[in-house]
This record gives C-alpha cells, sequence and structure tokens, in this order.
C-alpha cells in the first residue's frame, strides 16, 4: 500500500504534533503523521496525578534501559519515553521551564544562526497560553496551556517557608528575567487536567482534511533516491506501507530514536553501519554521538502526613475523597504532577546561570516510581544541568523492533560528580529547614551519609536520568553535527530532524517547552522554504 503527503512526520511526540498542526494551517499542505503508540486521549494521560502509573512500567510507555553504567556502579539506568500520540508530554510531569538565556546564546555563539535566546523567545511566546504571567516574557492565546497547580497542597507553603528559613532565595517566575531563585512550578494543564502536545496541537483540529494520522505505526526506515528523502516505510497491523513524501521527511523521534532510525535508513558512522551489515547510503559519523541527560539524585523522606500521598488505609480513605473533589471541581490531590516545587542553585555565585534544579516531590520516590513503600512520605530531587559527561546512542542489530544501546555515561567526569557532591549538600540544608524537617518521621537512603566520601558513594546507588536526554542530532556545522541551523540533515535533500536530538548542548532546565519552541521555529523554516 503506497500513498503520498507532502510531508510525512515520523514521531507524533511533542515536536511532531506542533509541526502537524502548523503545517496543516495551510489547507494547500499534506501531512502524514506516524505514530508507534496509540491516541492515548483516556483519564490516564489526562489525569495529572496518574502519570505514576505509566512511568514506571510500559503504559503509553517505551520504558528503555541504559547499558550498564560504570559511574553507577555498573548499574543499567531506565529511560521512560512517551510511545502515544503527545509523546513524551503525555507522561511527563509538566513542568513548563524554558531554560536559562545563555543556553541559547551559546548555540548562536557556537555557529548556530537564529537561535539566541532573544530569536527563539518569540517562538515560546507564539506557543505559550499562560494563565498567571501577563508581561513581555509571556504569551497569552498560544496553543499550550500553562497555569499555576490546583492542588491546594499546604505542603507548597512548608516548602516555601523552608527555602526562606534555609537563605535560598525566591522566585515566582523561573522563565522571567532571572531564573536563580526557589519556588512552585508552573505547569501544561487546563482546569486541572494535562494539555499534551496532543491536546494542544493536534486533537482540535483532526477534522482537518490534510491532516492523516496514523498510529500504531512503527518505522522501519525512511525511504532514499540518489541522497534525498522520498517516503517512509513502516510496519501497521504487521503489514508493511509505505508512504511517499513530496517535499520532505521530518523525523521527530526524539534523542533515543531518531539516530536509530537514521542509522537503519543508512545514514551514519560508516564503520558502526557495517558492523550491522546495513548498506551505508550516507556517512555522517555524527548520528547517535553527543548523547547528554541530566544526572539526578532523590533523597526521600518518610511523614505521617496524610497530605502527602502514600500507601496507607488512611491515605486511601483520603484518596477516595480527592477523586470525589476532582470529578466535581477538577481540584486537589488528582491534579498534582507529584514535582510540585523546586527551583534553580548556583553551586558556586561566579557562576553565570544556575548549575543545579531541584524537584519536591509531595511522595516518596524510590526508582522511578518502580519500588514502592509503605506509607506517606516527600522526596527532593537534585540534577546537574550542564554536565560533561558525554554519551552515545548505537544500534543493537539491524532490527528496527529492538531497542537501541543507550549510553548516556553517567558521572563519567569527576567534575560532575564533584558538582552533585555540592548540589547535595545545599539540598540537604533547604531539607534539615524546620519548616519541612518538622514532618520527617525517617530517612531510609541518606541517614548515614556524612562525608563527602559517603555522598560520593550514595551518588553511584542511586543517581539517574530526570528524563531529559538530548543532542545526539547535533545542529552545527563541523564535522560531527547532523543537521544545520535549519535543520537539515547535512549532506541530505528533503530530511529534516526536528526534535531535542538536535540540541547542541543541554539546556538548563526540563526540556518540554523547549521542545516546543524548535517545533515551532522550525515550521517557519519549513513554510518559508515552501514559499521559496
Amino acid at each position: 500500500m503506497e500513498r503520498q503527503a507532502d510531508y510525512v512526520i515520523i514521531g507524533g511526540g511533542s515536536a511532531g504534533c506542533v509541526l502537524a498542526g502548523r503545517l496543516t494551517e495551510n489547507s494547500n499542505i499534506s501531512v502524514a503523521l506516524l505514530e508507534a503508540g496509540g491516541v492515548g486521549d483516556d483519564w490516564l494521560v489526562n489525569t495529572p496525578a496518574a502519570v505514576v502509573a505509566m512511568v514506571p512500567r510500559a503504559v503509553h510507555n517505551w520504558a528503555f534501559e541504559t547499558v550498564p553504567q560504570p559511574g553507577l556502579g555498573g548499574r543499567c539506568g531506565y529511560q521512560p519515553r512517551g510511545k502515544v500520540l503527545g509523546g513524551s508530554s503525555s507522561i511527563n510531569a509538566m513542568v513548563y521551564i524554558r531554560g536559562h538565556r545563555t543556553d541559547y546564546d551559546l548555540w548562536a555563539a557556537m555557529g548556530n544562526r537564529g537561535w539566541s535566546y532573544d530569536e527563539v523567545l518569540p517562538y515560546f511566546k507564539r506557543a505559550e497560553d499562560n494563565e498567571d504571567f501577563h508581561d513581555a516574557w509571556h504569551g497569552q492565546g498560544g496553543p499550550l496551556p500553562v497555569s499555576s497547580l490546583r492542588t491546594d497542597n499546604p505542603f507548597q507553603q512548608h516548602y516555601l517557608q523552608a527555602v526562606t528559613q534555609a537563605g535560598f532565595p525566591l522566585n515566582k517566575d523561573f522563565n522571567g528575567d532571572q531564573q536563580e531563585g526557589l519556588g512552585i512550578y508552573q505547569v501544561t494543564q487546563r482546569d486541572g487536567e494535562r494539555w499534551s502536545a496532543y491536546r494542544a496541537y493536534l486533537k482540535p483540529h483532526l477534522s482537518r482534511p490534510n491532516l492523516h494520522i496514523e498510529t500504531h505505526a512503527h518505522v522501519e526506515r525512511i525511504l532514499l533516491l540518489g541522497g534525498r528523502a522520498v517516503g517512509v516505510e513502516f510496519r501497521q497491523g504487521g503489514h508493511v506501507q509505505r508512504i511517499m513524501a513530496r517535499r520532505e521527511v521530518i523525523l521527530c523521534a526524539g534523542a533515543l530514536q531518531s539516530p536509530q532510525i537514521l542509522m537503519l535508513s543508512g545514514i551514519g558512522d560508516a564503520e558502526h553501519l557495517q558492523k550491522h551489515g546495513i548498506a551505508i547510503n550516507h556517512n555522517l559519523p555524527g548520528v547517535g554521538k553527543n548523547l547528554q541527560d541530566h544526572p539526578d539524585f532523590i533523597f526521600g523522606f518518610k511523614s505521617e502526613s496524610s497530605d502527602l500521598l502514600g500507601l496507607s488505609l488512611r491515605g486511601g480513605w483520603h484518596l477516595l475523597r480527592q477523586f470525589i473533589h476532582y470529578r466535581r471541581e477538577r481540584r486537589g490531590l488528582l491534579t498534582s504532577n507529584f514535582a510540585e516545587a523546586g527551583g534553580f542553585l548556583k553551586t558556586s555565585p561566579e557562576l553565570s546561570a544556575p548549575d543545579i534544579q531541584l524537584h519536591f516531590v509531595v511522595a516518596l520516590v524510590d526508582d522511578h516510581a518502580r519500588t514502592l513503600h509503605a506509607g506517606h512520605g516527600f522526596s527532593c530531587h537534585v540534577c546537574l544541568l550542564r554536565p560533561k559527561s558525554v554519551g552515545s546512542i548505537s544500534l543493537r542489530d539491524a532490527h528496527s523492533y529492538s531497542a537501541p544501546l543507550i549510553d548516556p555515561k553517567f558521572l563519567d567526569h569527576h567534575d560532575d560528580v564533584d558538582r552533585l557532591v555540592d548540589g547535595f549538600k545545599m539540598t540537604r540544608r533547604l531539607l534539615q529547614a524546620p519548616a519541612l524537617s518538622k514532618f520527617i518521621t525517617g530517612d531510609p537512603f541518606t541517614a548515614s551519609v556524612h562525608t563527602d566520601e559517603d555522598i560520593r558513594q550514595i551518588l553511584k546507588q542511586r543517581v539517574d536520568t530526570i528524563y531529559h536526554p538530548i543532542g545526539t542530532c547535533r545542529m552545527g556545522s563541523d564535522a560531527q553535527a547532523v543537521v544545520d541551523a535549519c535543520l537539515k540533515v547535512h549532506g541530505m535533500e528533503g530530511l529534516r530532524v526536528v526534535d531535542a536530538s538536535i540540541m547542541p548542548t543541554l539546556i538548563g532546565g526540563n526540556t518540554h517547552a523547549p521542545v516546543v519552541m524548535i517545533a515551532e521555529k522550525a515550521a517557519d523554516m519549513i513554510r518559508a522554504d515552501a514559499k521559496g
């Protein structure tokens, strides 16, 4: 079976949904969107607190694992990724963070024209419909709702009080003129419901005749002809199908799978492709290199407070009451993203930007919620924003259904460990402030951690991702770059990559909002080329 569209988009995640929604605003342009997962417009996705049922297991989730990590004592890390329309925006913690001005200015300084902060800010604003902030830094009327949490949880105030007691600055808006400080996160929700990229950019436009969406469509390779991408081969319901692209194939499969699909299509490092018996269509050695991710440590404490989520009879009755409250008013516990508070700190005052980020969680989290503890508690993540460790994505074999080999090389660089030791100490200072410490009844993970060497050992035991992989199809003009500043694959025609994999360096914060920005900007680039 063979069909055609002007643009064939691989991956219905954050970037793919934005592109499909924006490009089909022109009724003369046809778009086919291929998504390996399902629609996912169900209560699990739309109820914010139900994230706890998706992240730990393969529910709307690829649920990948890394290769063994020497820096983590040989442990394999966990890499959840959305497998559903909306991608990881359908299973994430919904935290709306753009990153720091210097992140984007660095991209521009690296030779990527058009990617400075002042140049990307209009795209952040175009996407945004901010319910609370009406100023020069924010937008209203965009497809993506951004709002304050509706949990009414008193622990937000306990957290803010502890911030003041510990001597850290408060910040009401991490996306304004200053990022540094701690406070309460804004989230991509509307009226207490998750608003994924699918709900924001695609669902309102499903009736467009120029928009065609295929779910449960597993892409096997990009079809190439004479140095040009001309279509996509995918498997659906046991049958191999093809769809041809009159203008472009746009790869939006994310930092883990975009390089995998390129390599399966014969685009990548020639030696690696030959190893797996894949015919070389284009030797592009940077494909799959430059994997970067935020290494993250989690403090966890037991508590008797029923304002915190947990496993207990008392908690069960509280959850039932909260379920009724949510049904009636879309407020309360079920609107929680769990990581309700947090912020950004500098481990050294001379730094130009914060280098650690906190996520304060109103539950006891252990191993991505794959290990459960009886009772109630709270947690606090501390992640390193600009690690020096750099990893890679490579092929396990030549089969598209095999997971890629994911090697983030966590804590491979000694400086990353040193910075996280400093971040551990700063975060512990916050958690030991009276406003929070009075609720602690047990410390199952760090009670015996006192010295710097103790901290290094517990980091090795408990660090893992906070779900922000980027960089594996890096934007740039050097020999290791995969795409140019217009996100076109070097040496190819009719092929772009639009997702977190194009980021040259990690941004200082959560990656969903930046990916939406990247896709908004890419839509303008694609439309400009079409007119030309």
